[in-house]
């Protein structure tokens, strides 16, 4: 007899480190696991990236596979296959506020050596702007950040392997979990690999309205989510 699915408990997954390689697709093992779970309870994605690179990890019917996508850190918000809210950070923050950013941005990148300097090193988003050198200078880049924006509102999270999500203030992880409360779940799980400060999962880990894992990679997330809920 099949057991009733929970609907009072959600699990929450990061995509990038936690449920797929780093930009890489999802694996059939991950994917099996992901959807015997998502029998027995409340399934949820939160990704840094936008809704078309969460596809192309998981799948392109993802937002139809899972209950609720949250891409952009909940910014773009999807249930049960359907928009439910967007954020701008042009409206939030404004035309002249977010070029200064920018410019100073690309002045920074411009004057760091790096073995290889080519591609897209800046990304616009609905919610964020996605800064990418690649390279293992994101900890040096967020600090210039914060020295010569230290009242403008914005958070310098590094995220995934190779980037800095840039973001109004609040605007992390923990920005899903407005939507969530409105269903009134009982259990609100999170698997994420960047758990530590300073990286995009941390205030989603570290809130107190989330049980939360720490995992070091999908095989880790599956390990866990067996000996949790025996999947």
């Amino acid at each position: 007899m099949a057991t009733e699915r929970d609907t009072s408990t959600i699990c929450l997954f990061d995509v990038d480190g936690t449920l797929t390689a780093p930009r890489q697709k999802i694996t059939s093992r991950v994917e099996e696991c992901l959807q015997r779970l998502n029998k027995k309870i409340v399934v949820g994605l939160v990704g840094g990236s936008d809704l078309a690179k969460i596809a192309e990890q998981m799948f392109v019917d993802v937002i139809h596979r899972y209950d609720y996508v949250f891409s952009e850190n909940g910014l773009v918000a999807h249930k049960h296959g359907k928009l439910i809210s967007k954020e701008s950070i042009v409206s939030y923050m404004g035309e002249e506020k977010l070029q200064e950013f920018i410019n100073f941005a690309l002045e920074s990148l411009s004057k760091i050596r790096l073995p290889c300097k080519r591609g897209s090193f800046i990304e616009f988003r609905s919610g964020l702007i996605n800064v990418s050198p690649v390279h293992h200078v994101r900890r040096d880049l967020v600090k210039l950040f914060q020295q010569r924006f230290p009242d403008s509102g914005l958070t310098f999270s590094i995220g995934g392997q190779i980037s800095i999500d840039v973001f109004p203030v609040g605007w992390d992880k923990r920005y899903c979990l407005k939507h969530i409360e409105k269903e009134a779940f009982n259990t609100i799980y999170f698997f994420g690999d960047k758990t530590k400060p300073g990286e995009n999962d941390y205030e989603i880990y570290a809130d107190e309205r989330t049980k939360s894992f720490s995992v070091v990679s999908p095989e880790d997330t599956v390990s866990q989510l067996n000996k949790l809920f025996d999947v």
